[in-house]
């Protein structure tokens, strides 16, 4: 059991966000190692290869019936799920994000006859939890799809600790941080600030996220506009979401000629090479891949000091941290680095030493295999006594 191959499904939203992104690298990196890994979800995840060895895309047809109000998707999901179980012999389902995904899994195992049910891993990664799991409309069916989960993973012990508080949650959770494979860019750092507009005395900041209220966009707007002067930098936003309702207050701030909106982008590792520090405002992270993105390719990061951040940016030898919601210290934090290329280069480089060392693939992959076989070990056990 120990050595052989496992037959794992994975079921994640296969839009632009960190949970995605999260679990298609681990399904890839899986892959690499020899297992099979079936993707179980309404679109094939966007950062997903199509030719990708021992990887298997599963389509979840939605039904818009005119009965319902709403199409449903955790049914269709959950037939899908033990479809994919039965005829694959699956070993277990890691399902990223709980609602709605970990309570699919659940009615899934139950669907199927006791030989064939597979284990199921629920990994929360946010929102999940902090928001969802505060709400009486859903709290409840969280909390019930992870009592009745195999094993809880969370991306940082903050994490953790929420789901604990506010789910009154006093199961084991394995804290497994997110990690980053790196991918080789295929142009030339000038090429793309070229194409972007950066003149080459300014500075490129970025900013990565699906543009959820917590994200606070509207703080990263405020930010930019205090930075002085206007014409030393330039503010690339890579949107997973729709931008447009921002556009009324980068009007407002001035900032038509500073902000360049990339909208969907799959080609991360372009701009993350040609950045020169990354910006995050959130009012609440479970992680922020964003910032283990940035410190792969040595660019700084200045961030709020909330949730799971500072489990990434450990100290300021690796980033900066500065108060929420306190715009002045962030910009004139993002205005030191601006004058000083060579402190934002020890930083960068302090960053990407902590990200291979803490951060890695070869680092974090072994503990989700670790947990595969904890929890098929057990059910054999069980299935003995």
């Amino acid at each position: 059991m120990k050595d052989r191959p496992l037959k794992i499904g994975i079921t994640c939203y296969p839009s632009v966000g960190g949970s995605g992104v999260v679990a298609t690298a681990l399904g890839e990196q899986l892959a690499h190692r020899g297992h099979e890994v079936h993707f179980i979800s309404y679109e094939r995840p966007f950062r997903l290869s199509a030719d990708a060895d021992r990887i298997i895309f599963h389509h979840v047809e939605i039904n818009d019936y005119g009965l319902f109000k709403y199409p449903d998707y955790t049914l269709p999901l959950s037939v899908k799920m033990a479809e994919v179980t039965r005829d694959h012999g699956l070993d277990l389902l890691h399902v990223h994000y709980a609602v709605p995904h970990a309570t699919a899994a659940i009615l899934a195992r139950s669907m199927l006859p006791e030989h064939l049910q597979p284990r199921v891993v629920t990994t929360l990664h946010g929102t999940d939890t902090t928001l969802l799991g505060r709400d009486p409309g859903y709290g409840p069916a969280i909390r019930h799809a992870l009592v009745c989960s195999d094993a809880v993973t969370t991306v940082s012990k903050f994490l953790a600790e929420e789901t604990r508080t506010l789910l009154n949650f006093d199961r084991p959770i394995d804290v497994i941080h997110n990690f980053f494979a790196l991918p080789a860019p295929r142009r030339k750092r000038d090429e793309l600030r070229a194409e972007l507009g950066i003149a080459p005395h300014q500075a490129m900041l970025l900013h990565c996220s699906n543009l959820r209220p917590v994200k606070r966009i509207d703080l990263l707007l405020k930010t930019a506009a205090a930075i002085a002067p206007r014409d030393s930098f330039k503010l690339v936003i890579l949107a997973g979401d729709d931008f447009s309702p921002f556009i009324p207050d980068v009007r407002h701030l001035a900032l038509e000629n500073t902000v360049v909106i990339r909208s969907k982008v799959s080609d991360m590792e372009e701009y993350l090479q040609a950045a020169d520090i990354a910006v995050y405002t959130s009012e609440s992270e479970s992680f922020c891949l964003g910032i283990l993105e940035a410190m792969w390719f040595t660019c700084p990061s200045v961030a709020t000091r909330v949730g799971g951040i500072p489990e990434v940016i450990a100290d300021n030898t690796v980033g900066v941290l500065t108060p929420f919601g306190d715009i002045d210290a962030m910009a004139r934090a993002i205005e030191g680095l601006i004058r000083d290329p060579a402190r934002r280069a020890t930083i960068g480089r302090a960053g990407q030493l902590a990200a291979r060392g803490r951060f890695s693939a070869d680092c974090i992959v072994p503990q989700y295999e670790a947990v595969y076989r904890r929890v098929i070990e057990l059910r054999s056990h069980s299935d003995k006594t």
